[in-house]
């Protein structure tokens, strides 16, 4: 007894030892700043050496709720999520099952998918600026020159309607691949027994996809979707280098208006109080998706 309970600590203490380095890395980089934050967001922050911060309580938080600024952002950001998610969902299902059916050039095609997801974002970001460009962008010479769709230039990113619809159009083509390649692995778990007895009894193709693939996947489906809102409510690049928030904030983003907020006005007390108002909407929402989601799938 005695030396099975000295080879358990043994065991313990290693496993201690081998957390030590990334409960460090976490503690110091993460927990730490999030403490710093909260406390900040409480305060009239300021940065100048020998002023004091003043106390203000909820003020920042409750000035949030009164300005029509964080309102746009918040309309923005919910609106690039609803359009980008099931985009990036429905085009990367569908590339999943055409690269699943596909018997050669399935490594390929995956690889010239995924080649967007490891491009960085600044460099997806300025060239789409460039396509988007009102005078020598691609898709004005395309739809004016080109194409004949249009008898004038389109001012893509000075327009706030169409310069979403730009940032939205990255966002898609950009996610698209990091949720093919998780459905691609899932529909390959799917036993192929299941799809052979269901064409026996008659079942097409959208029978099969409705009945056997479609259930099987739904815990991988739940996950993305999960993963996608997370990161539609955190868009920063895309905005802040393609229109910056501009023209008159109107396509600010939660994320841009805080750190325009932070770091441009040095207004940290509100830029902290905007972040943690979107970190606790994010996990409200992932909370209500997983728990609806996680129900079972009336078919």
């Amino acid at each position: 007894m005695w030396n099975q309970g000295s080879l358990r600590a043994q065991r313990l203490r290693a496993a201690y030892l081998f957390m030590l380095p990334g409960m460090t890395f976490f503690l110091i980089f993460y927990l730490y700043p999030l403490i710093q934050a909260l406390q900040i967001s409480l305060y009239e922050w300021s940065i100048m050496p020998g002023q004091d911060s003043r106390f203000v309580g909820a003020a920042n938080y409750l000035r949030a709720l009164r300005d029509p600024i964080f309102w746009i952002s918040m309309r923005n950001t919910v609106l690039y999520t609803a359009v980008t998610v099931p985009g990036q969902m429905i085009l990367a299902m569908l590339v999943a099952l055409a690269l699943h059916a596909i018997p050669r050039w399935r490594v390929l095609f995956r690889t010239l998918y995924y080649l967007p997801v490891i491009t960085s974002w600044v460099v997806a970001a300025l060239l789409f600026k460039f396509l988007f460009h009102s005078q020598s962008g691609l898709i004005n010479y395309l739809l004016v020159d080109v194409l004949h769709l249009s008898d004038h230039y389109i001012p893509w990113l000075q327009n706030p309607e169409t310069a979403l619809v730009a940032i939205m159009t990255l966002g898609i083509w950009k996610g698209i691949g990091w949720s093919m390649v998780i459905f691609l692995a899932a529909l390959q778990d799917i036993p192929l027994e299941l799809y052979e007895a269901a064409a026996l009894d008659g079942a097409g193709r959208w029978g099969q996809f409705r009945y056997i693939t479609l259930p099987m996947m739904r815990p991988t489906v739940i996950f993305v979707l999960v993963m996608l809102v997370i990161g539609g409510f955190n868009v920063f690049l895309p905005v802040y280098l393609m229109t910056g928030g501009a023209p008159m904030h109107r396509t600010e983003t939660l994320l841009t208006y805080m750190y325009n907020e932070a770091f441009n006005f040095l207004d940290f007390g509100y830029g902290a109080a905007l972040s943690y108002m979107l970190a606790i909407l994010i996990f409200l929402l992932s909370f209500i998706q997983i728990k609806l989601l996680r129900r079972p799938m009336e078919l």
